[in-house]
């Protein structure tokens, strides 16, 4: 992350007032005419068909999350920097989406102060921004704090870690158990 982007709070605002059709399901929801007519309102060409084919076939959370991003970036600031389409384009693409829409539900990312603040972050991020007031340091630290997917791979080898941790125990045990037993056995 480079160049300062929007203010924070007025996107988690513009998020928190998501209308209730953008978090439809792509079978409801057109998603690539969404993302066509977010790249007509920046004043380019749509996407090929070849790149409005790979956004089609993300999986059904990861769109309902693209079509979310695309109210969010419909903001009046991102709409007069055209110069950020090649980087909204690998954004809505772009793993870090399909990783957060398997943890968090598309409404919860609306609803909930956290992961409002979380996509905006991510979202910025993806676009090589960081919020208007803060450094790009902090504004690592603060998405890396938020981060669901970071969590939830910590949460994993946590878990790893504690299960082989009282596998040692549990062998460790039985040693001692069979070196006692051996100790007092008559030979």
């Amino acid at each position: 992350m480079s160049p300062t982007g929007p203010q924070l709070n007025p996107l988690l605002h513009r998020l928190a007032n998501c209308p209730p059709d953008f978090l439809l399901g792509p079978d409801e929801i057109d998603v690539t005419a969404l993302a066509c007519d977010h790249f007509r309102a920046l004043g380019l060409a749509i996407p090929d068909p070849k790149q409005r084919r790979l956004l089609a076939e993300l999986p059904s959370e990861s769109l309902r999350l693209v079509s979310i991003v695309l109210w969010l970036l419909r903001d009046d600031w991102f709409v007069v920097r055209p110069q950020l389409a090649e980087a909204t384009w690998k954004f809505l693409q772009s793993d870090s989406l399909t990783k957060l829409a398997k943890l968090v539900r598309a409404e919860a990312i609306v609803n909930d102060p956290d992961r409002r603040e979380e996509l905006v972050r991510l979202c910025l991020k993806g676009l090589g921004l960081y919020p208007e007031g803060e450094t790009p340091e902090y504004a690592a630290d603060r998405l890396t704090t938020l981060d669901s997917v970071e969590r939830e791979r910590v949460i994993r080898q946590t878990r790893k870690a504690e299960a082989r941790a009282r596998e040692l125990r549990e062998a460790m045990a039985r040693r001692r158990a069979e070196e006692a037993a051996a100790r007092y056995s008559p030979e």
